[in-house]
C-alpha cells in the first residue's frame, strides 16, 4: 500500500467538479496521505503540455493520480501517459448516456457554464438581496424572499444564506432570534406574514457553546446553560408556528442548504423556484 500519493485536479474550467469528484473518492483511503494540487482553465494543448511537464517533474516516478473534467480529446491525450493514473470524469458517464439515449453528446467544453450564465443576473440579484437582508435588516423586504432562515445567534444563518443566494440563486433573508423574541415565544409580523417561506436552524448546546466561546470566551452569551435555554426556546417557537427545523450540527453548509431547500420543496437545480 502507498503511504502517500500525489493527486492533481485538472479542468478546462474552475476545477471545482474535478476536485470534488477526486476528494469524494480518495477520502475512502484514510491511511494514505494525499498531496493535492489543482490546475484550472487548461484550454489549449500548450496549457496541457506545460501542466503535464510540471506533473512529470514533480511526481513522474510515483504514478500520480489525475482527475480530469476536460472535454477536448486533443488536450486529454496529452495526459494519457503510462507515468500517471488518469481518471476522466466525463468519458465513462457520457458513453453510457449516449448508449442509453441513443444520441451523440455535444462534448462541448464549458457548455453547462454557458447555460448557467443565462441565469447569472438572478444570482447577482439574489446575492445583493441576501447581503441587504442579513441578520434581520430591512424586514420590509421579506415579501420578496424565496426563503427566510431563523435561528439563534451563531447557528449558521449567514453562511447558509450566502450559499443559497450565490449557488442556487435564491433570495434568502435571515433573522436572529434574540432574547426579545425568545422570551415572548413570538415572531415579528413580517415573518408571520411569510411563515410559509421560513426554515428554522438549530444545533446542539455543546456545538453552539464551542462556537460562541471562540468569539466571546467566558461570557454569559457563550455559557452552556444559555445555549441550551436559547435552543430550547427557539425549538418551541418553531413548533408553535409549524416551521420546519434543520439541525446544523456536524453538517456542511452545502448539506444544510440542501435540506433547507428540500423542506420548502425547491428544485435542487440552481436558479429553479418551486413548481
Amino acid at each position: 500500500m502507498w503511504n502517500s500519493k500525489d493527486v492533481y485536479y485538472i479542468s478546462d474550467g474552475t476545477g471545482i467538479l474535478a476536485s470534488n469528484l477526486g476528494r469524494s473518492l480518495i477520502c475512502q483511503f484514510p491511511g494514505i496521505n494525499f498531496h493535492e494540487e489543482q490546475f484550472p482553465f487548461i484550454t489549449t494543448v500548450a496549457d496541457a503540455r506545460k501542466t503535464m511537464a510540471y506533473i512529470q517533474k514533480h511526481s513522474g516516478s510515483r504514478s500520480p493520480l489525475i482527475f480530469s473534467t476536460i472535454m477536448d480529446p486533443e488536450i486529454i491525450e496529452v495526459f494519457k501517459s503510462p507515468e500517471v493514473v488518469f481518471f476522466d470524469g466525463y468519458a465513462f458517464f457520457l458513453e453510457k448516456l449516449e448508449d442509453a439515449l441513443e444520441a451523440q453528446a455535444l462534448r462541448v467544453p464549458g457548455f453547462s457554464r454557458r447555460v448557467s450564465n443565462m441565469d447569472m443576473n438572478r444570482r447577482v440579484e439574489a446575492i445583493h438581496y441576501c447581503l441587504e437582508h442579513d441578520d434581520g435588516t430591512r424586514m420590509s423586504g421579506y415579501d420578496e424572499a424565496d426563503l427566510i432562515l431563523l435561528g439563534v445567534s451563531r447557528s449558521g444563518k449567514t453562511p447558509i444564506s450566502v450559499y443559497l443566494a450565490s449557488q442556487m440563486g435564491l433570495k434568502t433573508a435571515n433573522f436572529p432570534l434574540t432574547e426579545e423574541y425568545l422570551d415572548q415565544y413570538e415572531l415579528p409580523d413580517r415573518i408571520r406574514n411569510n411563515i410559509s417561506r421560513a426554515v428554522g436552524l438549530t444545533s446542539t448546546p455543546e456545538i453552539l457553546h464551542a462556537v460562541r466561546e471562540k468569539r466571546y470566551p467566558d461570557s454569559r452569551y457563550a455559557n452552556l446553560a444559555t445555549c441550551r435555554q436559547e435552543l430550547q426556546q427557539a425549538t418551541e417557537i418553531f413548533l408553535r408556528y409549524k416551521i420546519p427545523m434543520i439541525s446544523t450540527a456536524g453538517k456542511s453548509i452545502e448539506e444544510t442548504a440542501t435540506q433547507a431547500m428540500q423542506a420548502l420543496k425547491f428544485s435542487m437545480q440552481p436558479d429553479h423556484l418551486p413548481a
